[in-house]
């Protein structure tokens, strides 16, 4: 059998034409735990290797917002080329910060050499939200498997 590998087709990245909220001036931001050289700064902003949770299991990243928004987008990207693992994430907002509304409960099956990279965007019509909140699981079989998130962006 005759072969060769061909340089993948390259897709546009659906944040290049967003203007996303600055959510440094907007908003405070929570997290259970950051891994040094991979602050959450990074994922928010888009730029850099992301956010890697210092510590194995479920993870928190938090939106609390100055003044309440209207959402229009979330765009996520995780990536993992290390870890064979099935991660889940559940992605929820508040008006009032003690009831929570379910957007997505999203699992992932990582594979290195396969699938290294789930990429998701919704497009969501959200008023009045106070907090946005990612849960990450990231082995659901309970391994040690860290969290991390290359870009968590919203409009």
């Amino acid at each position: 059998m005759r072969k060769s590998l061909i340089a993948p087709i390259s897709q546009a990245d659906p944040a290049s034409d967003q203007v996303w909220l600055d959510i440094d001036r907007i908003a405070s931001v929570e997290v259970t735990s950051e891994q040094p050289g991979y602050p959450i700064e990074s994922a928010l902003r888009g730029k850099g290797r992301g956010w890697r949770a210092a510590n194995p299991g479920t993870q928190i990243v938090r939106m609390i917002f100055d003044q309440p928004q209207t959402l229009r987008r979330i765009w996520l990207v995780f990536e993992d080329s290390e870890n064979a693992r099935t991660q889940e994430f559940v992605l929820r907002w508040s008006r009032d910060q003690s009831s929570f509304r379910e957007i997505v409960r999203q699992p992932w099956n990582f594979s290195p050499g396969g699938s290294v990279q789930e990429n998701e965007d919704y497009t969501v019509h959200l008023s009045e939200v106070k907090i946005l909140e990612l849960i990450i699981v990231p082995d659901k079989s309970g391994g040690d498997a860290r969290a991390s998130l290359r870009s968590f962006r919203v409009v």
